[in-house]
């Protein structure tokens, strides 16, 4: 959820004094009608709180009870996850992603279920390594600070997407791989387009073990 604090510009003492016949009143004062802080030094008759004033409140700020999810029919979510599976394929869409895949002579890889119980690190990169991932693995690794304010809200750095293992039953795999920058590991069955395609950019660099490819045949029909 993303909001701003619901009181935010609203700490001020200022307060509205518009009406005939109070003291202190803004009729006749050739001023506009707004709440206006009073009897502070010279902050006396500053217009505070309303959003058309220095350091007032937003109209209408972002609200953390906002509901971004919008639901997808399910014929047109297998649809989608099918197609972005499919592009995982594609030598041209995966290279137009920036994935190292020089030295790979297929696409998709496939390999044994063995690798789901790699538990070490060093396991998960010497398997990837000598699958030919070595220069993928290293562009994975860099990164450079964000342009822009996000640099001070706790986002500083922008990181590369690498390759996505897919596996049909985590036996340790997940703790292997954790480390690796880049890398992700989803379980077939938690499969999801956005893992796939990630920024909405098709042809992510996928291993799959021999499981989850007989798994997501039988999602296809």
């Amino acid at each position: 959820p993303y909001g701003t604090d619901p009181i935010a510009g609203m700490r001020s003492s200022a307060h509205y004094h518009g009406r005939r016949g109070r003291r202190n009143s803004m009729m006749n004062r050739e001023m506009s009608r707004m709440a206006r802080i009073h009897g502070s030094g010279y902050l006396h008759m500053r217009a505070r709180v309303v959003p058309q004033a220095i350091k007032g409140r937003k109209a209408h700020p972002p609200k953390a009870e906002k509901v971004f999810e919008v639901k997808v029919n399910k014929k047109e979510k297998l649809k989608a996850i099918l197609s972005a599976v499919a592009a995982t394929a594609d030598r041209d869409m995966v290279s137009s992603r920036g994935h190292r895949i020089e030295g790979l002579k297929h696409l998709p890889l496939v390999i044994d279920d063995s690798f789901q119980s790699l538990k070490k690190t060093s396991e998960v990169e010497k398997v990837m390594e000598s699958l030919g991932l070595s220069d993928e693995i290293s562009r994975a690794k860099e990164k450079k600070v964000r342009a822009g304010k996000g640099k001070n809200r706790g986002r500083k750095y922008k990181t590369k997407t690498g390759p996505l293992i897919i596996v049909a039953d985590d036996k340790g795999i997940s703790q292997g791989a954790r480390n690796i920058p880049g890398v992700d590991v989803v379980d077939v069955k938690n499969l999801a387009v956005r893992m796939l395609a990630p920024g909405t950019h098709p042809g992510r660099l996928c291993i799959w073990t021999e499981s989850a490819i007989n798994r997501i045949e039988e999602m296809g029909g």
